[in-house]
Parts: C-alpha cells; structure tokens; sequence
C-alpha cells in the first residue's frame, strides 16, 4: 500500500508531471531541469526526490553532476504502469507541448553553462 501512496503523491503536484514528462525523452542533468521548471534549485530537487522514492525516476551520479532519468525496467510493475497511463492521459495536453518546446530550447545549451548560470542567481 505505501507503494500506491507514495505515487499518487507524488503525481499530485502539476510540476513533477512535467518532469515525468520532460524525463520521457531521455536522461537529463538536475540543472537542465532546474532550467527547464524555472524554479529554485531546492524546490525542483525536493520533486525529484519526491518522484525518486516513489520510484518514478532513477538517478545517476557522475562526478558532481547528478543525472535524472525514467527507471526502464528496474521500476515497479506498479510504477511502470502508472507512468504508462499518465503519458497516455495526458500527453495530448497542451502544456506538454509547451513544455517539449521549451526542453528543446534547453537541450541547445551546454549543461555546465546552465550550472553557471544558476549558481549566480
């Protein structure tokens, strides 16, 4: 049962759906998506690990950068699914476009420039 709560939590905020959402295209560092929700650095960290320990995102640490992405196959059956009716659900919506088109944008600048950037703010 934790299992269920844990993830119905964590899709009930509008801003981890739109991780969710920004992760289905592939890994992303936690500064492209600090960038990309626009919010303090703190604030989108305490979501990713809100939708890490319902285990709707894998993480990977590489030096100081840590890297986000979809958990694939080691997810739950459970989360799996879930995941799968919320891309279905709402995929069509016109925030996820929005938000696709801003990600692209995003993906144009260098990582470590993002880091930067926000360091300063």
């Amino acid at each position: 049962m934790r299992d269920l709560t844990d993830i119905t939590g964590a899709l009930a905020d509008e801003s981890r759906v739109r991780l969710l959402f920004a992760l289905r295209g592939g890994e992303l560092c936690a500064c492209q998506l600090v960038e990309f929700l626009d919010l303090a650095g703190s604030t989108v960290s305490k979501h990713l690990s809100i939708l890490h320990r319902a285990g709707l995102v894998a993480t990977r640490k590489k030096g100081r950068w840590v890297y986000y992405s979809l958990p694939g196959r080691q997810a739950s059956p459970m989360a799996r699914s879930i995941l799968a009716w919320v891309f279905r659900s709402a995929g069509k919506a016109p925030r996820v476009a929005e938000d696709a088109l801003r990600l692209k944008k995003i993906l144009t600048i260098d990582p470590a420039e993002l880091c930067k950037r926000q360091c300063r703010k």
